[in-house]
Order: structure tokens, then C-alpha cells, then sequence
């Protein structure tokens, strides 16, 4: 059974809680890395464990989301290991998996709603990465130090 790491802020927690009930029911387990309420909360603070637990592979990938999703994204993405995609249509949620290899699914829980998140988790689940030119590309993102 694949795992998947889950984090929110308080935008995203009820989104988050509707889609803990969509996987599970497609048989993926879930690990939840917060937050727990819709009392306001500071994004880092979920996106920083879930980004580590991918990279160590504790995870198979993740799904996060707050207010715009550009919060989770760009904390998410200043982990080397991580490649965090902002989606909010199926079509772009599909693209960032066979495009972008992304690892992690962001959604903007203030501006998608539960049937379109629905939609997009199931785009990202379905894609397979294409490699090729786009592989090429991802070599490309790392930092060199």
C-alpha cells in the first residue's frame, strides 16, 4: 500500500480532511503531518515535516495545501529532495507529475473546490512521469554547490 504524506494550514485543514476520506478509500494509506483545526497556524510548520519525510522516504509522495497553495509550495521546495507542483485544474495537476516528476501535489484550498481537488488528486494518482527532454530538465533543477 503507498503512504501519503499530508499537510495543511487552517485554509487548506478542511480540504484536507476530505481528501484523508477520498484516499483512504482508494486504498492508499495516509500519514497527516497537520495542522488539526482551522485555527490560524504558520504553513512552514506542516510543510517542513512533510517535505523530510519524502525525501526520507518515509512517505511516497505528498499532498499539501493553504489559502493560494503558494506558501506550502515554496517552503516545500527549498528541500533538495523535493519537487512541489501548484495545481488547481485536473489537466495542470496531471502535467506536474509527467512533466515535472513532482513528489509533492499543492492545492489552493480557498480557490478550488472539493469535487475539482477530488479531480486533480485522482489526475496526479493516474500520471506517470514521461522521462525523456523531461528528465533532461529535472537534472537541471538541483542547486550546484
Amino acid at each position: 500500500m503507498q503512504i501519503i504524506g499530508m499537510a495543511a494550514d487552517h485554509a487548506g485543514y478542511e480540504l484536507k480532511e476530505s481528501l484523508k476520506v477520498f484516499l483512504s478509500d482508494m486504498g492508499y494509506g495516509i500519514k497527516d503531518f497537520g495542522t488539526d483545526s482551522t485555527e490560524s497556524v504558520d504553513y512552514p510548520d506542516y510543510a517542513h515535516p512533510l517535505a523530510e519525510a519524502v525525501e526520507k522516504g518515509d512517505v511516497d509522495f505528498g499532498i499539501a495545501m493553504c489559502g493560494t497553495g503558494n506558501g506550502m509550495a515554496l517552503t516545500l521546495n527549498k528541500h533538495q529532495g523535493i519537487r512541489a507542483g501548484l495545481a488547481w485544474r485536473p489537466e495542470i495537476a496531471d502535467l506536474v507529475k509527467r512533466h515535472n516528476k513532482a513528489n509533492v501535489l499543492v492545492l489552493p484550498a480557498r480557490f478550488i473546490d472539493d469535487d475539482t481537488a477530488k479531480k486533480c488528486v485522482k489526475a496526479y494518482l493516474d500520471a506517470e512521469f514521461e522521462g525523456g527532454r523531461h528528465q533532461r530538465r529535472i537534472d537541471k533543477v538541483p542547486v550546484k554547490r
